[in-house]
Parts: structure tokens; sequence; C-alpha cells
């Protein structure tokens, strides 16, 4: 580490030492709140998420938010260690105390580190500066690849909260878009152009209301491809990048599908192993997520039918095959994680558990024999609710509630 480039590097990157600060670009997220108020206590505080979500912007606006309390400029500390992968975590500290002339063990601190899951295990180095620097507050982050490694989280045990920065929800994209509704039924067809750009931009902040060629190639290079061929192979050391881009294509291009692993794995030539482990590495990575078939029974929904979806949409696919995008939608707002298939094949999208809900998604006009296979999962499992999100269906069907998503995803607390 070339400690004169490392100072240059640490005097621009830390405006507040010389100059007022402040962030042109913040809007306000759900989780800060929540976030910040963990800042009084002593552990670490970690925040990750896919490329691109804002990460970054979070920890600036902490650091501003440590400013205006009154916190000494010169104790904040930040570095990124996207280009500083060689460096270990204690030289830099080592190299900010001298330039700032300060003794680490007397006075409090906040040190904000960004990137840092590229520094070889990092997680004993921050281990070893939050046992022996007590009045330094950590806060972290790190795509995706974080906390990939199983021992990240069982060596920080005790020390660390950590929050997951998911792409932005409807709500918060019209918030970023400086959209306000008070009247839905009045200003639907407004509601629902903004909704067709929230799906183009994936609730990525830096490409809201971009044409869509800039999104599509956008959310390719920076985030997809960056991920697969850059991420993965740092971490999991894969080789076959090929093959693990083939497994994203194919639940990218098919999101909803329900995966049999030992098909699959005869299909691409690969070992049930191998395609098993790759999945395990896309969902680390927050690209894909599976649903679990409900059962009152863990053991069983473990082994049951896996309904793969990607926590992209993929732009190509809004217009030729929106039912699929708006249930894939649908799903990733929700945050959901079972699904219910029987063995006759009736199935309903999405199943929550706290309290027990059952949610069938309909882009098209909903009708009562739409409901067979959500009246079968109330007369098995007897929900405290059962309802259908529809595209612009308000209605009820022999009980059954039909709401349209905007209803739903805005006055609804996710």
């Amino acid at each position: 580490m070339d400690k004169e480039i490392t100072i240059r590097y640490m005097k621009e990157v830390n405006k507040w030492w010389a100059m007022p600060f402040d962030i042109l670009s913040y809007k306000e997220r759900k989780i800060y709140k929540e976030i910040f108020s963990y800042m009084k206590y002593r552990q670490i505080v970690a925040i990750t998420g896919l490329r691109r979500v804002g990460k970054t912007t979070i920890m600036l606006k902490i650091i501003k938010d440590y400013l205006e309390s009154g916190f000494p400029k010169e104790n904040i500390f930040y570095f990124s260690f996207d280009e500083y992968s060689s460096a270990r975590i204690q030289e830099v500290i080592d190299v900010y105390g001298k330039l700032v002339e300060k003794n680490l063990r007397e006075e409090s601190f906040l040190f904000v580190f960004d990137e840092v899951q590229k520094v070889n295990h990092w997680e004993e180095q921050i281990k070893v500066i939050y046992d022996i620097y007590p009045k330094i507050k950590i806060l972290i982050s790190g795509s995706e690849s974080l906390f990939i490694r199983r021992k990240s989280r069982e060596s920080l045990a005790g020390r660390i909260y950590e929050f997951k920065i998911n792409p932005l929800s409807f709500r918060e994209y019209l918030s970023f878009r400086n959209r306000k509704y008070e009247n839905m039924e009045l200003q639907k067809e407004e509601i629902i152009k903004e909704f067709e750009g929230f799906l183009l931009c994936n609730g990525f902040p830096e490409i809201i209301g971009e044409e869509r060629e800039t999104a599509i190639k956008y959310i390719q290079e920076s985030i997809i491809d960056r991920i697969i061929f850059r991420d993965l192979v740092e971490v999991f050391h894969v080789k076959d990048t090929a093959l693990i881009k083939s497994i994203f294509s194919i639940i990218y291009n098919n999101p909803g599908q329900i995966i049999q692993i030992q098909e699959l794995a005869r299909d691409l030539g690969v070992t049930r192993q191998t395609l098993s482990e790759y999945l395990e590495y896309l969902e680390e990575a927050y690209l894909i997520k599976k649903l679990y078939n409900y059962s009152r029974n863990a053991r069983k929904t473990q082994k049951k039918l896996k309904k793969y979806y990607t926590t992209i949409i993929n732009p190509l696919l809004i217009e030729p095959d929106f039912s699929r995008v708006f249930e894939q939608a649908i799903v990733i707002q929700l945050n959901a994680e079972f699904f219910w298939r029987d063995s006759y094949k009736n199935e309903v999208d999405i199943i929550k558990t706290e309290p027990l809900t059952a949610i069938e998604v309909k882009s098209g006009e909903v009708k009562e024999a739409n409901l067979k296979s959500l009246r079968r999962f109330v007369e098995l499992f007897k929900p405290e609710d059962a309802i259908v999100i529809s595209c612009d269906s308000q209605k009820e069907i022999s009980g059954i509630k039909i709401i349209p998503y905007y209803r739903y995803l805005l006055k609804t607390a996710l």
C-alpha cells in the first residue's frame, strides 16, 4: 500500500474534514431510521445488499447526521476498499491515526468501511479492531458477498447487527419521484403509469426515469454481469462462469418456475451437486430467491418442490409476458418465502405465515373459476385471510377480496 497515495485518497473522500458536507442526492429510505437507531450501540453495524441499491448513500447520510450532532469531524473516517483490496485494515487505520494525530484509544470515533468484503479475511481483521479499540464505532458495507461465507457471521457473533438494503419498494419509488396520491381512484391511471416505470428500473435509484435501452444496459452490465463475472468469481473462485450465467438466465427469462434439480442438471450436463451449489451461490448473491412449498411440517417444507424467481425483473419480458412479470413483482415486493401446490396441481402464488395469509396474483380479469386453488387452501389450512392482488380490479367474490396492487402496496406496511 503506497502511503502517499492512500493519504491523498483519504483527504479526497473525507471531504468534511476541510469543508461543509452535504448529500444533494439523498432521499429518505424506510430502513434508514432503523439502521441509525442501532448506531448508539457498541456493536458493528453492517449494511449488505445488491450492487447499486444505495448502500453508500445511506452510509454518507449517517456521517452527515453525526456531523450535525456535533461529533468531531476529524473523528469520522470513511474508507472504501474497492481499489484497496490488498491492504490490511489495521494498516489503513494506522495511516489515518498519524494523519489526524489522534490517539484511537482515548477519543470516540466513527469508522465507515465501504466494500469491506474485498479484503481477504476481513472478518478476523474487523474483529481484532473491535476488540482493541472500544471507543471506535464501526459501520461496514459490502455488496452481495459480504456475508456469503458462513464463517463471517460465526466469527463476529455477538459483535454485529446486519441490515439488508433492498432495491426501492414501489412506495419508495414514488417518493423518489416526488409523487403523492391522495385519491387513488381519481389518480389510478397515473399510478399505473408510474408502476410501468418502476418495473423498468427495478427499484435501482440511479436509473429512475431513464429510457428503456439505458435501463436494460445498466441492469445487465452494472449489476448482473458484475456479480456473476466478478463478485462470484472472487468469492467462490467459480471457474465455469458460462454455466452459472446459463442457470441465472433460465430463471431470468422464465421467472416463477418450479425447478427439478435432477432434470435441470441432466439438461445442463452437470452433476446435481454442481447445480445445487451454483443455485446457492446465486441465492447468496441476492440474484435469485426461492420459495418453499408451504406445509405445516417444516421438514416436509424443506423437501418439497421449490419455485425460483430472479430478484431482478427482466425488462424484455414486461410487454410480452406481463402476467409472469406482474406475479414476480408482487413476490419481490412482499418478500415472499412460500407458495403452495398440492398433488392435484392446485397452486397459490404466495403464502404469508405471520399471520397465515393466502395471496393469489392475477394480472387479468378475476372470475370465480380463478379461485379454485385459493378456496382449496382455505379449506385445508384455515388462513386468517385470503385475497387476490389484481392489476385494476376491486371487488369481492363469495367472500374473497380482490384488491388492486397499488392499493395493497401503498396502503399495506411492507
